[in-house]
Order: structure tokens, then sequence, then C-alpha cells
């Protein structure tokens, strides 16, 4: 037993406390569940259409590139309408995520390899679990289903962001992330992701790709 836990165990003795009462545990709760929130940006409130076009533009301020389509299904034929425009070769990799899999990826030319990066990949394409509107930013969690290091080693990143997950601030997105994960199940990683990879602390000169893609295709699904 470390000394830390020593002096913890010596103030529980005293208060007579296990950590497990009923009253004390709910007490902690409510106090974790009514905490006020801090100030939010006016800017990302706003819904529909409105936050869709507010994450574009905010997007391609940082650089990254943004398409919307209208169904899941039209987003491999986007992503190899990006690789042809920029001269890339036809190929992608990703990982295990089943909305990706269930894409027809098969109605386009692109040779796709599954699995984490081993740094030697040009080009990958990832599922985001949610985006920001009010800085334009991805929030990508760790997992087979897609891994960190498509987020950093290749040149070229393509994510598809479904619409409904696009949240306004990223208050609301810290709630989505528990709601699905809940206590002790958060995700290894979260990564938060505005535009390609860039630098400007030599000289305060631009560098994309300074430590991660140097260039950042976003694929909003609005199938609203």
């Amino acid at each position: 037993m470390s000394a830390r836990d020593e002096i913890l165990s010596s103030i529980r003795r005293s208060l007579r406390v296990t950590g497990g009462e009923g009253p004390r545990k709910a007490a902690v709760a409510a106090r974790l569940s009514g905490a006020p929130r801090g100030v939010v940006p006016a800017r990302g409130q706003v819904s529909g259409q409105e936050r869709i076009g507010l994450f574009k533009k905010m997007a391609e301020s940082a650089f990254a590139s943004v398409a919307i389509v209208q169904d899941a299904s039209d987003a491999p034929g986007e992503a190899a309408r990006w690789l042809r425009g920029n001269n890339l070769p036809a190929t992608l990799r990703m990982g295990e995520d089943k909305r990706l899999a269930d894409m027809p990826w098969d109605k386009t030319a692109l040779e796709l390899a599954k699995g984490k990066s081993d740094g030697r990949d040009l080009n990958a394409v990832s599922h985001a679990f949610s985006g920001v509107a009010e800085s334009g930013t991805l929030i990508m969690t760790s997992g087979p289903e897609n891994p960190s290091t498509l987020n950093f080693l290749p040149d070229n990143h393509i994510v598809v962001l479904s619409a409904a997950d696009l949240e306004g601030d990223y208050e609301s997105v810290f709630d989505r992330l528990r709601a699905k994960y809940g206590k002790g199940e958060m995700p290894r990683t979260v990564n938060m992701i505005t535009g390609p990879s860039r630098s400007a602390d030599i000289a305060q000169t631009m560098l994309l790709g300074a430590h991660g893609p140097r260039k950042l295709h976003i694929v909003i699904v609005d199938a609203a």
C-alpha cells in the first residue's frame, strides 16, 4: 500500500465511510450531472442546414475541403472523385467501422486495405464520431473501427461525417461521448482535428503536413 492509500484509508476510517454508501454516491452523481456549463459561444447555437453550413465554412477556413452528399452510398464515389481530382493514387486504408464497410466501395476502382497504418499509406478514410460546427472540428474516437494511426500517418485523410452526428458546440459533443460510452468505457483516445496538419513555428511560414496529413477532405452525409 502506498503512502497515499494509507492516508486516504485513514481518512475513511475516521469518517466511518467505505465509499459505497448510497446517499454519498447519489450526492456525487447529482453534483456531476448538475455542474454548470461554462460560457458557450453563440456562434454554434444553430441547427439544421445552418449548422452544416457553419461547419463547412469553419472547416474550409482551416484549409480542409468539404463535400456534402445526400446518402452514405454516395461517399465512396465522392472519395474516388476527390482522389482523382488531386492526382492521387486510387488507394485507401480504413479500419473496421461498419458504417464504412456497408458503403458500396466495390462500385469504385479504389484499392482498399484494412487495419491500422504503419506509416506507408498515402491515403486513408475514417468515420468521425461527431463534429463541432462552431470551429469546423472533427471528433475522432480511437479503436479498431477507426484507428488513430489513420488520423496522423497517411498524407491524405478522407473523413466521413454524418450530419446527424454534428453538434453546435464542444459541450454537446462531450454529452454525446458520455451517453455513448459511459463511465469507465471511454475510448483510449479522442482526437479533435481542425483542418490538415500545419505549423508556422519556423520563420512564421505556414507548412502543411507538419505532424499529420497534408490534405483533409470531409464528406458530410446529409441524409435528411
